[in-house]
């Protein structure tokens, strides 16, 4: 039996245990009224990718009680980075979009729902980083510490579905880069196919629902952002993590809509998020600040591997969407669809 006929039953448990995992930093699916001004005059709506609802819920809070977000409220909703952005792009309502990764954010810009010059900003269009890192039971009982760890015999590893979660393809362009894709394609394909066929067990829909699965005591290692662990250690969960020395920088964007009915509000917000004091608030849930002064500050808590790389190393996410993700001819979409896994969006 193929790793994958076991995915249903196992995504079962993690969506049943969900609920009970909502103290490791939210659903991994939520949409909510975040905001305790329930009287708000203004209410915007952000739509952002799941894991850090825990550091938005309490930067809305602080944000509310400024002059910029005086009589601002705020409705929420937190899911998988691609579904997020395909619902807006679909007609959700968004006044602040913060996804997982940049073709989300570019997707909005093809339906003219964000502006082309998102990005165009002192921090690259981007409110948080982070990085590709190994999550790993307490006590690393497996020893994993490299890429060619994951290939061991017997070793199981989970990681999201790249065509629902950006944490996902975060992870997989991290193994490919750092296992010979920087110069070599194929190398880093064929590392991915090993990887994928016989050791990657399920794929969750996010990243989020990936760290319940493996809370849950699916797997022996979980590719995931270095905040997703930092948040699971901070919530008291039983588990370690390793950064191996080549691993990719993950950049997080943010934008203001152009459909927002209360844009000068939006705008407020997106500025709160980058500063100092909401960026201290995503450090402290393990997010690396894009504020260079808070990341000095914080500069223990995020060391820099020695073979970091950038998806700008890599060609760039129009090249690497067209010529991996894409559905229909993409190279890594080949390797998942062999491994029976679904590539639909």
């Amino acid at each position: 039996m193929k790793p994958r006929s076991r995915i249903t039953l196992v995504a079962l448990a993690g969506a049943v245990l969900a609920l009970g995992l909502a103290a490791c930093g939210g659903s991994s699916d939520s949409s909510s009224d975040a905001s305790a001004n329930d009287d708000a005059a203004t209410k915007l709506a952000l739509v952002a990718y799941s894991t850090p609802q825990v550091a938005y819920d309490p930067i809305i809070a602080a944000f509310e009680k400024t002059a910029a977000g005086k009589g601002v409220g705020f409705s929420t909703s937190f899911g998988a980075s691609g579904d997020q952005s395909r619902a807006v792009e679909a007609g959700q309502k968004a006044d602040v979009v913060a996804f997982s990764l940049a073709p989300d954010m570019d997707r909005l810009v093809k339906a003219g729902i964000v502006a082309a010059d998102w990005d165009k900003t002192p921090s690259d269009g981007n409110v948080t980083t982070s990085l590709v890192t190994f999550v790993v039971r307490k006590g690393n009982p497996k020893n994993i510490k490299t890429w060619d760890d994951l290939l061991k015999p017997g070793v199981k590893v989970l990681t999201p579905n790249p065509f629902t979660s950006g944490s996902a393809k975060w992870n997989l362009l991290a193994a490919y880069g750092a296992n010979g894709g920087l110069k070599s394609q194929q190398q880093g394909l064929d590392y991915l196919s090993t990887l994928i066929k016989d050791h990657v067990t399920v794929q969750d829909k996010s990243g989020r629902e990936a760290l319940q699965n493996f809370i849950s005591g699916n797997g022996d290692v979980l590719l995931s952002y270095e905040n997703e662990a930092l948040t699971a250690q901070k919530k008291g969960e039983d588990v370690d993590y390793v950064t191996p020395d080549a691993t990719i920088k993950i950049e997080n964007p943010i934008a203001v809509t152009s459909k927002s009915a209360h844009p000068e509000q939006a705008k407020a917000f997106v500025a709160y998020a980058l500063s100092a004091p909401a960026q201290q608030v995503f450090a402290d849930w393990g997010y690396r600040p894009v504020d260079a002064t808070v990341l000095q500050k914080n500069a223990s808590k995020f060391p820099d591997p020695s073979g970091e790389f950038t998806v700008a190393d890599l060609g760039g996410w129009s090249t690497l969407n067209d010529e991996l993700f894409d559905p229909a001819k993409g190279k890594v979409a080949a390797i998942e669809q062999d491994a029976g896994v679904s590539t639909e969006k």
